[in-house]
């Protein structure tokens, strides 16, 4: 099979997802993992699928797989590394989930996604403290409400040290 037909039943499998039929979509994606075991965007879309269809366990191989190489966009990137970290933490894979989630924020640190699911992780792992100074952060910086804005500078004040009183 060419690539050319790889990609078009690829995104005719992702059409699939899209429109609500995953179990069609999965069916798809399996039969062109079997054709096409090294390709990274085949196997990030098949851990996807069996993401949506809560087949958790069954989706962490095929997001191995596509970290494993080259052959994904940037923004494939940070969807994998974000489902494999939050799959490892609905497995109750906490550590996994926080070197997977903490791998995404190094590459990405601008991804408001990954520093959260980075938060919930490491609140897992009992790292209060950090998985607090994520999420304040993330919420001074991102935030649109003029009342976290007013008092912005008091967020990130404290998000350095929530011990700290004066």
């Amino acid at each position: 099979m060419s690539t050319r037909k790889k990609d078009e039943l690829l995104a005719e499998a992702v059409r699939l997802r899209e429109q609500g039929h995953p179990e069609q979509a999965r069916e798809r994606l399996l039969a062109l993992t079997a054709t096409f075991p090294a390709a990274a965007d085949v196997a990030y879309q098949t851990a996807w699928v069996h993401d949506v269809l809560g087949l958790e366990a069954e989706a962490v191989p095929y997001y191995e797989r596509c970290l494993q190489g080259d052959g994904l966009t940037d923004g494939e990137r940070r969807g994998a590394l974000l489902g494999l970290g939050s799959t490892y933490r609905v497995l109750g894979r906490f550590g996994q989930a926080v070197e997977t989630l903490r791998s995404g924020v190094s590459e990405f640190p601008d991804d408001g996604a990954l520093r959260t699911f980075l938060s919930m992780a490491l609140f897992n792992t009992g790292e209060h403290h950090e998985a607090m100074q994520l999420l304040l952060r993330l919420l001074a910086t991102t935030s649109d409400s003029p009342q976290v804005q007013q008092y912005r500078p008091a967020i990130e004040h404290y998000a350095a040290d929530l011990t700290r009183t004066m």
